[in-house]
C-alpha cells in the first residue's frame, strides 16, 4: 500500500459526539450489541476522564513515530488521534510534546496501540491518553506510514470520522454511519437501567427481575441447607 496522508476526513456531528460522551464506554458498548470495544489491554493512564471525538487515524511502524507528526497537522477541534502500528510495538511513541501540539489544535485525546511516556505531565495537562503500554523507550522518525486510513486495533477497524469514546472502562468505537442508531439504543438502555435501579433499591433481586431462577433450575443448580450441603461435601 502506498503511504498516504488523507486530508479533510469526515467528522461526526459535535452534538451527537457530546451525547455519546455522556453515555460512556460501557453503555455505548452494550447498546451496540457488545461490539466496538478495543479490549481490556488499551488502558487509560489517568482516572476520572471521559472523552469522545471523531477519529483521526495514523499507521506507524514499530518504534517510529514519523506519521504521528504528520497526523498532528490533520487533527482539529474535538478530534481523537488513533494510532495503530504495522506490527506490535512497546515503544513510548507519544509524550508531552505531542500532547502540547494537539491541545493547541483542540484535539482531546490519543488512543494508541503502542506505548506512551511522560505520563505525569500528560495527567497534569489533563490530556487524555489510552495506550497498550507505558514505556520510556524512545523512537525514530524514518519510515513512512499513512494518515486517515482505516486502522485495526484489537480486531476493531476504526475509520476516519468514526466516534471514539474513552473513559476509565476503556475505549469503544462507533462507526460514523451507526451514530444515530447507537444514540437511540443508548437512551433505551439508560431508561431500562433506571427502572432496574429503582427496583433494586426497593429490594427486588436480579434473580427475579431477570428470570434467573428458571435458568439456575435448567442448569441443574440445587438449593440445600448449609448443614446438608456440608455433609454432602464431606462425603465426596
Amino acid at each position: 500500500m502506498t503511504p498516504v496522508v488523507v486530508t479533510s476526513p469526515p467528522r461526526p456531528d459535535p452534538a451527537a459526539v457530546a451525547r455519546l460522551r455522556e453515555y460512556g464506554v460501557a453503555t455505548v458498548h452494550e447498546a451496540m450489541g457488545r461490539t466496538g470495544s478495543l479490549g481490556p489491554d488499551v488502558r487509560p493512564i489517568q482516572q476520572g476522564l471521559t472523552v469522545a471525538g471523531g477519529a483521526v487515524t495514523a499507521v506507524c511502524w514499530p518504534g517510529d513515530n514519523l506519521m504521528i507528526h504528520a497526523a498532528v497537522e490533520q487533527c482539529g477541534d474535538g478530534d481523537v488521534l488513533v494510532v495503530a502500528t504495522a506490527a506490535p510495538s512497546t515503544h513510548g511513541m507519544f509524550g508531552e510534546l505531542f500532547a502540547t501540539a494537539l491541545a493547541h489544535r483542540g484535539t482531546v485525546a490519543v488512543v494508541i496501540d503502542s506505548g506512551v511516556r511522560d505520563t505525569a505531565e500528560l495527567r497534569a495537562m489533563g490530556f487524555g491518553a489510552w495506550s497498550r503500554h507505558v514505556s520510556a523507550e524512545g523512537t525514530v522518525k524514518a519510515t513512512a506510514g499513512s494518515v486517515n486510513v482505516p486502522v485495526t486495533i484489537a480486531d476493531q477497524t476504526i475509520c476516519p470520522g468514526d466516534v471514539v469514546v474513552a473513559d476509565d472502562d476503556g475505549v469503544v468505537r462507533v462507526p460514523l454511519d451507526d451514530v444515530e442508531a447507537t444514540l437511540e439504543a443508548c437512551q433505551a438502555r439508560v431508561e431500562k437501567e433506571a427502572a432496574t435501579r429503582e427496583a433494586f433499591r426497593a429490594g427486588q433481586l436480579g434473580l427475579d427481575r431477570y428470570g434467573l431462577r428458571d435458568v439456575l433450575a435448567r442448569l441443574g443448580v440445587e438449593y440445600r441447607p448449609y448443614d446438608t450441603a456440608r455433609d454432602a461435601q464431606g462425603r465426596q
